[in-house]
């Protein structure tokens, strides 16, 4: 017998991981009547594997996220133990913040945000089937008998999708190592027509502190003024804690490969595919068999216990073996191991049945955000969480989906690669994945970004005045030190000439010529020397966005039938439909897509408008496509 609850929401957002989290925030900080249900209150933001956020591309994605108005920066900036800026040696391009996290503390806080967020209701309740009516999404119905009625509804269910621990000859069903997995919703969403498969991702040992010789390692410390939010730090960051490297050893490599035939990744016992960057330390033995060693992270869980995360060897292999692999390690010789390494395989939406809003193409109002799209880390599923939350209000608000472009953002780059280039293992974000990355960098994510989270509504008009005050400062700096010139070593230069030499800083200008170079802030100074020092090829690379804007402008007309149009070839047909693109720009991106294909689409939608073929892409930029 089932009861409904007397409210309709206008969202709800199904799981409290990552995703979960900014989609539930997002939507209601619109000012939608949003739900947040998850099947255990006290794992809300819950770390299941990794106590950390951020790094190469991720942490990129953590500062797109707070110039949207997101929170997981700002968690993080609260809850870290250790912060450090990587790439520092290289440019500006591929450096990115990473930061430890104390998981207790990062938890509570992520629940504490949400608790605070106004039109936000936080429930706890498993989901056992979607209503559904004409392809439209209606409401849910609980394991524990109650139903819900939404407007739309977004799922961001992580592992837990018909999760299958395994560990060695051992399989256990599980979201996660103590959790129960989600059956019902996978089943409800294949009687409505949506193909799921099957990925895998895994988690090493926990360690105990004290069993570790840290004498046999190398101490990491982490960097100072290294931060995620754009927003005013919190006053109160955590203590901060070191981290320790050290390297197995080819006897771990000899135990890994006697063992082979009992990992379940070999013996057959997981279908799905795992990470392809994230290997577990037996496809590390396989797949660099001329390896020796390899390195291990020693990380600390928390600032109240001695768990530490032994990050580098991820396995699946029986729990003696992992016992002895550790023990031949010499720094943990001695370790006592608190919790097994284990792979989990898990259901996804397999790819092709979203559109670049992360909505579903057969179900109306159905959003997918996090691991049930293809992708795996933290980061990824924020990023993916924040955009369907903001794409189901404006849904509900009859206004057009948010959808950001690969010069704009990591996060358009990820959502477009997932649309457009299909995910057959997990996929996780990088810097080489973007073409424009110069532009992308982590320091400028609220230059490009914050725009919209004030539009949206997820930024205040303090925020904005911030911004607005920052940009006009660089903008009003750039051109000043270009017509400012100084004697310096005998020679009349310009500020921008002498801020240019690789020698030279902001700082160091500030403290030659002070009179003339006022002092702004640390991310504002920044701004000006990074503009100064890589003018050219910041340059160069907008020129390259301008010229393959015209494509990208040129619309897929809605309701275009591919199936119908002269000259396209029959796999260009079936591949635009499966990914139904949205302009000319995605649909050359899609794998298997000719340049010969994007001529015909072309010449066809300049018929359709009835203007000759030489102007198609003058009369789409003049129609405001």
């Amino acid at each position: 017998m089932s009861w409904t609850y007397p409210h309709e929401y206008d969202v709800i957002v199904i799981g409290a991981g990552h995703g979960g989290c900014e989609a539930a925030h997002a939507a209601a900080k619109m000012g939608a009547s949003t739900l947040l249900l998850t099947m255990n209150l006290d794992t809300i933001g819950q770390m299941s594997c990794n106590p950390s956020v951020g790094g190469i591309g991720k942490g990129h994605m953590v500062r797109e996220i707070d110039a949207l108005g997101g929170i997981m920066g700002k968690v993080i900036d609260g809850a870290g133990i250790q912060f450090r800026m990587l790439n520092t040696k290289k440019g500006p391009a591929v450096q990115a913040p990473r930061a430890q996290a104390d998981k207790v503390v990062y938890r509570a806080k992520m629940k504490h945000r949400l608790e605070q967020t106004d039109n936000l209701d936080i429930k706890q309740g498993t989901c056992e089937e979607l209503i559904i009516e004409d392809e439209v999404i209606k409401g849910l119905i609980t394991k524990e008998g109650l139903i819900y009625r939404t407007k739309s509804l977004i799922i961001t269910s992580g592992t837990f999708m018909r999760g299958l621990i395994h560990m060695g000859e051992v399989n256990l069903s599980g979201g996660r190592a103590g959790d129960p997995p989600s059956i019902g919703l996978s089943a409800s969403l294949e009687k409505h027509g949506i193909v799921l498969g099957r990925l895998k991702t895994g988690t090493p040992v926990r360690i105990n502190k004290r069993s570790i010789d840290l004498s046999l390692t190398e101490e990491q410390p982490g960097d100072k003024g290294v931060y995620f939010s754009y927003d005013e730090p919190e006053a109160d960051r955590l203590p901060e804690l070191p981290c320790y490297i050290c390297h197995t050893t080819l006897e771990t490599k000899e135990i890994i490969k006697k063992n082979l035939h009992r990992s379940p990744l070999y013996s057959g016992k997981i279908v799905g595919v795992g990470p392809r960057y994230c290997p577990s330390i037996e496809d590390k033995v396989v797949r660099f068999a001329d390896k020796e060693r390899h390195q291990v992270f020693l990380e600390p869980e928390g600032l109240t216990t001695n768990e530490f995360y032994v990050n580098g060897v991820s396995s699946s292999l029986p729990f003696d073996v992992q016992y002895a692999f550790i023990h031949s390690i010499p720094a943990l010789k001695n370790a006592e191991i608190m919790r097994p390494g284990y792979a989990i395989e898990y259901d996804f939406v397999s790819s092709g049945q979203i559109h670049f809003s992360l909505e579903s193409m057969k179900i109306s109002g159905l959003y997918f955000a996090g691991q049930i799209n293809g992708t795996t880390g933290y980061e990824e599923a924020a990023s993916q969480g924040l955009i369907a939350g903001i794409n189901a209000v404006l849904k509900v608000q009859g206004k057009q989906p948010l959808i950001l472009k690969r010069n704009e953002a990591y996060i358009g780059v990820m959502i477009d690669d997932l649309i457009t280039k299909g995910v057959d293992e997990p996929y996780r974000m990088f810097t080489s994945r973007a073409e424009h990355r110069l532009l992308l960098r982590q320091d400028n994510a609220d230059l490009r970004l914050r725009r919209y989270g004030h539009d949206l509504g997820l930024i205040s008009s303090s925020q904005y005045a911030r911004l607005l005050e920052k940009e006009n400062a660089i903008a009003h700096e750039t051109e000043r030190f270009s017509k400012t010139f100084k004697q310096y070593e005998g020679k009349n230069c310009s500020l921008t000439q002498l801020l240019a030499r690789p020698e030279m800083n902001y700082q160091k200008l500030v403290e030659l010529f002070g009179d003339s170079v006022t002092n702004y802030s640390a991310d504002t100074n920044a701004q000006i020397e990074l503009i100064v020092k890589y003018a050219g090829y910041i340059s160069l690379q907008n020129s390259e966005v301008e010229k393959l804007a015209h494509i990208e402008n040129i619309r897929v007309p809605q309701g275009t039938n591919f199936a119908t149009i002269e000259g396209l070839r029959t796999e260009a047909k079936q591949r635009l439909t499966k990914a139904c693109p949205t302009n000319l720009g995605q649909a050359s991106r899609i794998s298997g897509i000719a340049p010969s294909d994007i001529s015909v689409l072309m010449i066809a939608f300049a018929k359709r408008l009835g203007a000759p073929e030489e102007a198609c892409e003058v009369e789409f930029d003049n129609c405001g496509c």
